[in-house]
């Protein structure tokens, strides 16, 4: 099955060879098992996805009906939305040693706003209670409510003005109509919606006044997130507001494939799939964490958890972590959530071409990559010299082994960014520059909703 790389945004449910959405059967695709409203029980491709369902055998609180994760042969996907509870304080858990090393924090305060900077005395065997500490002024829980449904996330805030990011199915999960509010201990503050993106699961929302001792998080550069380092998840699963859990990276550039969620307070008319170059991370995150912060020892953000992959039980309740979650890189969140703060809406990386998973005998070996199917004239695949039969195994450096890797990479880039491909061509490898372009956006569809492709 071909797996258009023309991506921008929503599945207008466009021709296939020309849909980035449509996905190789080689590659699972996962679906968001909590769905808001009803909450219905989903089916899921039979591979992995991300998400996390409820860990608890026993709940600490009742929470809200969540969507029903589906069956899979080895693994689902599941969105980190759980159920309506709250809470204070830290629950810490500590995936190091006690022996912990002197840690300090300062307040510091620039053109961004005041923020806490973390300084371990030892990188590799950090104080966790300091970052903690630390990170406990930039994230809030979120409740979002329609009549007897809803969903409940978490959010992080991005600067002085109130601006606060979380995952689109979070606040467009529970339907039209939906109030949505912040919560912070005991606090409530009405929040409303700035813009959403769907196709990278992100979406901004405002209170009128960010709450006295609450802070902007301070971004990490993801590029330079290197795996094996220390990071910490913060956020409020199953209710339970102000839970951190350690853990680290544990894989890079990851593809994980979840399906949109639309509403319309986003304004989305069609069904698509999010792709994402995830963050793997070990760091237990569960319904409820997502849009919440997964900061490194510093305290600075690395990316936004939104799913986890979780075992199916072949039941309709949802299953808890198991170590493996993924989160949005911190450079396309801040990238993204730049647009909408401006706009309302976001823009995203064309190539222009429809592709195949495939395999290549290149020196004695077999290298998976990404077939090149057809090429979109006037795009910047054209111009870069792209032709049908090329298999694309690199872009920039990182490991390109299936279309949706492909697709996860190019929506993870920005308009106008340069890129170099590695591809297989007659038996040998080339390397090919491109200059990404933007994604057009869908007849019949709103600005903010654009034709997903690569």
């Amino acid at each position: 099955m071909s797996n258009d790389f023309f991506w921008s945004g929503q599945h207008d449910g466009s021709n296939p060879n020309t849909d980035p959405t449509s996905h190789s059967t080689q590659t699972p695709q996962n679906q968001n098992p909590y769905q808001a409203g009803p909450w219905p029980m989903q089916q899921m491709g039979p591979q992995m996805h991300t998400q996390p369902g409820s860990p608890l055998h026993t709940q600490v609180a009742p929470p809200r009906k969540h969507r029903a994760r589906g069956i899979a042969t080895l693994a689902a996907v599941a969105v980190l939305a759980g159920g309506v509870g709250g809470g204070t304080g830290f629950a810490l858990e500590r995936s190091f040693n006690n022996n912990q090393p002197t840690a300090s924090a300062a307040t510091v305060t620039g053109s961004g706003g005041t923020v806490t900077k973390v300084v371990q005395g030892n990188a590799s065997n950090p104080d966790w209670s300091v970052t903690a500490a630390a990170v406990s002024k930039s994230v809030v829980s979120i409740i979002v409510q329609n009549g007897q449904s809803g969903d409940e996330g978490t959010g992080v805030v991005l600067d002085s003005q109130g601006h606060i990011v979380t995952n689109n199915h979070v606040v467009a999960g529970a339907g039209a109509g939906a109030t949505i509010s912040v919560q912070i201990g005991n606090e409530t503050y009405p929040a409303t919606v700035v813009g959403t993106d769907p196709s990278t699961d992100l979406a901004v929302i405002k209170v009128a006044k960010l709450p006295s001792g609450m802070q902007p998080i301070t971004f990490a550069d993801s590029s330079s997130v290197k795996v094996g380092d220390p990071v910490m998840a913060v956020g409020n699963p199953l209710g339970l507001a102000d839970t951190v859990t350690t853990g680290i990276v544990s894989a890079l550039n990851r593809p994980v494939v979840t399906q949109q969620v639309s509403s319309a307070i986003s304004d989305v008319t069609g069904a698509g799939n999010v792709y994402t170059s995830a963050i793997q991370t070990s760091a237990p995150i569960n319904p409820g964490n997502s849009g919440g912060a997964l900061v490194n020892a510093n305290g600075e953000l690395v990316g936004i958890n939104s799913s986890i992959a979780s075992l199916s039980t072949g039941s309709s309740g949802q299953s808890g972590s198991i170590g493996i979650g993924f989160a949005i890189p911190s450079n396309q969140v801040k990238n993204i959530t730049t647009q909408l703060i401006a706009t309302g809406v976001a823009e995203h990386a064309y190539l222009g071409i429809s592709t195949t998973d495939a395999s290549v005998q290149l020196s004695g070996g077999t290298i998976n990559g990404a077939k090149v199917a057809s090429v979109v004239p006037g795009t910047a695949a054209a111009a870069a010299g792209l032709k049908a039969g090329d298999v694309i195994v690199q872009m920039n450096g990182v490991t390109v082994d299936s279309s949706n890797s492909l697709v996860a990479q190019v929506r993870a880039a920005q308009v106008g960014e340069k890129v170099t491909f590695q591809v297989a061509r007659n038996g040998s490898l080339t390397t090919v520059q491109a200059t990404l372009g933007k994604a057009p956006a869908a007849q019949g569809q709103s600005p903010g909703s654009q034709t997903p492709g690569r």
